[in-house]
């Protein structure tokens, strides 16, 4: 049956390509075009039809074409105003992708072609992904609604494509996370929550291609709805028979979104989906001497209008076809303030409003980035008990006391007892914050403790990029060395790091390779190295450290005096229990001279409950440090240093050098 459009028979009731018993419904939202079409392609990518959407109602314009079913490949052209300096770039010569697109047949490739003028336009069909039309065959499903007790940050390319047990094919994608292997590491390690670093389809940075680069990391999307083909080249069916599997593993997987730009760029940009179809809808303008600018506060060169109604529904929308269709259970929202902004951040924004009234997105998890690098971006603590928050003061205080810092030992204290400070109001918890050492975004664990200054030559930006301010220590040498001695203070190091998380109250979350003692060279933005640099080598990794971590995790989840959902007060409850006391070494509590000590470095942290005891020492000094117990006997729970026991002796530990050691009252 040859297709053709059922006059004025569309409905506008959902958005994007919907099938139906007469066929395919289109609709899409604009508010300022004049007409829109949908293009039909064949399998050799020839446009064999092209329907006006005929239906025009509540800005959304919709069509029914029979004759149409799953597997159509379409895109959409849009014609309308072309006036760039006011926010209008309509050319029907564009072919532009659905925004609620559910799969593409190809990766986004960038071409100029892509952002000629409309006088200067040739037909990019050929350049776009088409998308298929899909049939809902999933049974919708809630998320999975566990508190995370360890997360871990991954890059599916960058996680699986040197890891041995995973067939060559599969390498780099979402399948091969269903690895039995792949998932017997993280339940070893007592991972519940997988963080997938972006999986929407996205496009390399302008600048990449001419430098032999390509985006590895994906925070540069086109659709929010299509996973990337990289990802996923079977299809979306992939990403649920993963999270199926995982929920039967006892493991929760949320997807880091990018709702704050698109990778469209600028007014120079390419053309490839909202900015065609309607852009000041979509993106947020200001005007400047009469002329009309897209506003960068993502440094990007658009950001998203959150505040707008239609941009709001792609985003809900979405989201809650993430869970109900694919299976995850949660959200890490990358510069989340954006999803707040009007145009200054709102911490009652309409959009945080319905995301966390939404009856599904409401029982999923919910972790923000709470800073953007807009006026007013950072918003640390800011987002309601509803969301957990990335906690950069946890990173950069305790990277600080450990890099022999000056002044840290109160910083320390506070961090690891869980960011009161920021956290404590309005109902939150301690693991409200997410506490992390080291992320994607800047060095790995290794690399932290082996270079002074970051070294981003390969990104071909002069090592202009990424963050300089690291708060790292080489430990003596820059880079690798031979240097048996640097070599064992570098380990000695990463395990107090890590110690430390464990220890501390909050959510802890690990970045893929850090419990194998991963490097990336001493590059701290490896967002275009979809190579050697960031792909986990698991054949090289470190057993000794993985075994640490999985220890860790073990011990931390045993003790609920670790993990008690409370804020640490020092304060004596019903019981004559008090809750923590700060030791100093010479076994005497904490007083107000011992903090203002400038080059205070040893610290006890004697934990309480009605049921628990647990007493952790943290040693930087570089030599042992003799420290007086508490009455009663103790044993060692866990210790950072794996290459000298912790001595007791007459009331007395000697806490080996550089290290953490947690101790429990022998019962």
């Amino acid at each position: 049956m040859k297709p053709n459009l059922v006059p004025g028979a569309g409905s506008i009731d959902k958005l994007g390509a919907t099938i139906v018993d007469e066929g395919v419904n289109f609709a899409v939202y604009s508010e300022s075009a004049s007409t829109i079409w949908v293009s039909i392609y064949d399998e050799q990518d020839q446009e064999t039809d092209r329907f006006e959407l005929d239906v025009h109602q509540d800005n959304i314009r919709a069509g029914l074409v029979a004759g149409l079913g799953a597997g159509t490949r379409y895109g959409l052209r849009a014609d309308g105003e072309y006036n760039p300096e006011q926010g209008y770039f309509f050319d029907p010569q564009k072919l532009l992708v659905d925004p609620y697109a559910r799969r593409l047949d190809r990766v986004f490739v960038r071409s100029p072609r892509l952002r000629l003028d409309r006088q200067e336009a040739v037909d990019t069909a050929e350049l776009i992904p088409k998308a298929i039309v899909v049939s809902d065959g999933n049974e919708a499903i809630m998320p999975r609604n566990r508190a995370p007790k360890l997360m871990y940050e991954l890059n599916v390319r960058g996680f699986t494509m040197r890891h041995p047990s995973v067939q060559g094919p599969l390498r780099g994608t979402v399948a091969a996370l269903t690895t039995r292997r792949v998932i017997d590491h993280f339940k070893y390690l007592g991972v519940d929550t997988v963080e997938l670093m972006p999986i929407a389809a996205w496009i390399d940075d302008g600048h990449l291609p001419s430098l032999g680069l390509t985006n590895a990391w994906g925070y540069n999307p086109v659709s929010y709805f299509a996973p990337d083909p990289r990802l996923m080249p079977r299809g979306p069916q992939e990403l649920r028979n993963m999270t199926d599997l995982y929920r039967k593993n006892g493991i929760s997987v949320i997807l880091d979104v990018v709702y704050n730009h698109t990778g469209e760029g600028d007014e120079n940009g390419p053309m490839l989906s909202l900015m065609g179809l309607d852009a000041k809808t979509y993106y947020r303008f200001v005007e400047v001497d009469g002329q009309q600018h897209l506003v960068n506060d993502t440094g990007t060169g658009n950001t998203l209008r959150c505040d707008h109604p239609a941009t709001q529904r792609l985003v809900i929308e979405s989201l809650r076809y993430w869970v109900e269709e694919m299976g995850v259970s949660g959200f890490r929202f990358d510069l989340a303030p954006v999803l707040g902004r009007e145009p200054g951040f709102n911490p009652n924004a309409e959009l945080l409003q319905k995301i966390k009234a939404d009856p599904v997105l409401s029982k999923a998890i919910l972790v923000a980035e709470p800073w953007d690098p807009g006026p007013g971006g950072y918003q640390l603590g800011q987002f309601g008990k509803e969301f957990r928050e990335w906690n950069d003061t946890y990173r950069d205080e305790v990277r600080s006391f450990w890099r022999g810092d000056d002044g840290k030992i109160g910083a320390l204290a506070g961090k690891v007892a869980g960011s009161a400070e920021i956290f404590n109001f309005a109902g939150r918890k301690p693991t409200s914050g997410v506490n992390l050492l080291a992320v994607h975004d800047g060095f790995t664990l290794r690399d932290l403790v082996s270079y002074n200054d970051k070294h981003n030559e390969a990104n071909g930006e002069s090592n202009r990029d990424g963050h300089s301010n690291n708060s790292s220590w080489n430990c003596g040498v820059e880079g690798e060395t031979d240097d048996e001695a640097i070599n064992a203070a570098r380990k000695r190091d990463v395990r107090a790091l890590l110690a430390t998380l464990f220890l501390s109250r909050g959510t802890p979350l690990i970045q893929q390779g850090d419990e194998m003692y991963r490097t990336q060279s001493g590059n701290n933005n490896a967002y275009a190295q979809d190579n050697e640099i960031t792909w986990v080598d698991w054949e090289t990794n470190d057993g000794d450290l993985v075994d640490f971590v999985a220890a860790a995790q073990r011990f931390r989840r045993s003790h609920p005096a670790l993990t008690h959902e409370h804020f640490l007060t020092g304060a004596t409850d019903k019981a004559g229990i008090r809750d923590v006391v700060w030791l100093h070494p010479d076994g005497r509590e904490m007083n107000e001279g011992d903090w203002q000590e400038s080059g205070a470095s040893v610290l006890g942290m004697q934990l309480r409950t009605k049921d628990d005891e647990v007493l952790v020492w943290f040693n930087r000094r570089t030599e042992p440090v003799v420290a007086r117990m508490p009455e009663g006997d103790w044993v060692v729970g866990i210790e950072s240093d794996d290459q000298a026991d912790v001595a007791f002796s007459e009331g007395t530990v000697t806490l080996t050098p550089r290290s953490v050691v947690a101790l429990v009252r022998d019962q």
